[in-house]
């Protein structure tokens, strides 16, 4: 059995608040279609957050159903199964799986109900003519009997002893989080055997750093083989950060037999922007002018690309230091994209309120359509809150905005 393992595409992502990535994304897709055609995988899987908000715009969904249609035209014989990450909307994601059916391709957006009603396992498993396929989209609690059950029901129709894979958007103890850092919130991540046994090759998203569970050694080696079962992050298609200097990729996946040997093939993602912290020679720049100089040396040099600076934490910059910044890559029209957020050196790790942060997992915070809902959440963080109040008053502008779109 072959698959091609990918996630975390976040199609319609704004970065920095200012930049839209549409380009950067074609670019992307074009690799994802070669190597497609190139290695024809009985399966592409694309394992959550589809999407980068769960309300994307009009034009994104558009970039979509483009993107995916014309990779299934290329290789109609190629199953496409793609489940619905944090960042996705899970309903939306499922209300367009009848149309995606007749293109060969598979789309899971809503996890199984606790108490899921005799038949429900059929939905989350795919039989291919070389293996099976478990997917399962990004799930909230401890549903360990579900994945258990799921993995069962494969092993007594299994009798050819076909490979096995399952997709999963969550984190998983013993996993590197170089590139996720998280100012509010915490990660909550799940150990290996919470997740069933049974399969071959767990596809897992929702960590950026390509990278196979028990083997950091080998994170970025092109070419391994595991006995089974492995389990593997592929990465996410594009860097979204500095942070994440590491090379991105998608993983092509060969496996013999059920409970046979795991090769994975790494197949490097050319990014079309690159992402750069400056200066690139030094700790930190010293002084607003010496940076701004700098600056305009490397866009001349790199024409092209996400930058962020260090600052020393000492340094008084001038009220208008981020447009003098914007003044420089201006005249790269976008080809030059700044982080206006700073990496200051020598500030003390340990700021006042740092231990009254609240705790609360990512990827429900990710998933928070209420205000109110953070709110009561960390209220002990507002002493004399009125929490009452505030829910009225929010009500009050949640009628608003109805009239108004009523009008």
């Amino acid at each position: 059995m072959r698959i091609l393992h990918t996630a975390d595409i976040h199609l319609g992502q704004i970065i920095y608040q200012n930049y839209e990535r549409r380009d950067e994304h074609d670019h992307y897709f074009k690799q994802l279609k070669k190597w497609c055609l190139q290695y024809q995988p009985d399966a592409l899987v694309v394992s959550g957050d589809l999407f980068d908000i769960q309300q994307p715009s009009a034009a994104t969904k558009a970039c979509f159903n483009q993107y995916f249609a014309e990779i299934h035209r290329s290789c109609p014989s190629m199953k496409i199964i793609m489940t619905a990450g944090n960042h996705d909307s899970a309903s939306r994601i499922q209300a367009d799986h009848v149309i995606w059916d007749m293109a060969q391709t598979v789309l899971i957006g809503t996890s199984p109900a606790y108490d899921a009603q005799e038949g429900w396992e059929q939905k989350y498993i795919i039989k291919l003519p070389t293996g099976y396929v478990v997917a399962l989209p990004y799930m909230a609690g401890d549903r360990q009997e579900q994945w258990q059950h799921l993995l069962h029901c494969v092993e007594t129709d299994n009798i050819a002893h076909l490979p096995v894979v399952m997709m999963a958007h969550t984190a998983v103890a013993g996993l590197d989080l170089k590139g996720h850092d998280f100012e509010i919130g915490t990660l909550k991540t799940l150990s290996i055997d919470q997740l069933g046994e049974g399969y071959d090759y767990l596809a897992l998203g929702h960590i950026h750093k390509p990278q196979t569970i028990g083997h950091q050694e080998d994170a970025m080696t092109e070419e391994v083989t595991y006995p089974a079962p492995v389990v593997r992050y592929s990465g996410s298609a594009l860097h979204v950060s500095c942070d994440e200097s590491y090379p991105h990729t998608v993983s092509l996946v060969d496996i013999d037999k059920h409970g046979g040997l795991v090769h994975i093939k790494q197949l490097r993602i050319d990014q079309l922007r690159h992402f750069y912290i400056l200066p690139e020679d030094q700790d930190c720049y010293t002084d607003a002018e010496a940076a701004i100089a700098d600056l305009k040396q490397w866009a001349e040099t790199h024409r092209s690309g996400y930058i962020r600076l260090k600052m020393d934490y000492q340094v008084a910059l001038p009220s208008n230091f981020n447009q003098m910044v914007y003044d420089v890559i201006d005249a790269y029209h976008d080809e030059i994209r700044y982080n206006p957020k700073l990496i200051w050196m020598g500030k003390p790790t340990a700021q006042e309120g740092d231990s009254n942060r609240p705790k609360i997992e990512i990827a429900e915070l990710q998933q928070m359509k209420d205000p109110m809902h953070f709110i009561a959440q960390t209220i002990d963080n507002y002493p004399g809150l009125d929490l009452e109040e505030l829910r009225e008053a929010f009500e009050e502008v949640k009628l608003e905005m109805k009239r108004k779109d009523e009008n």
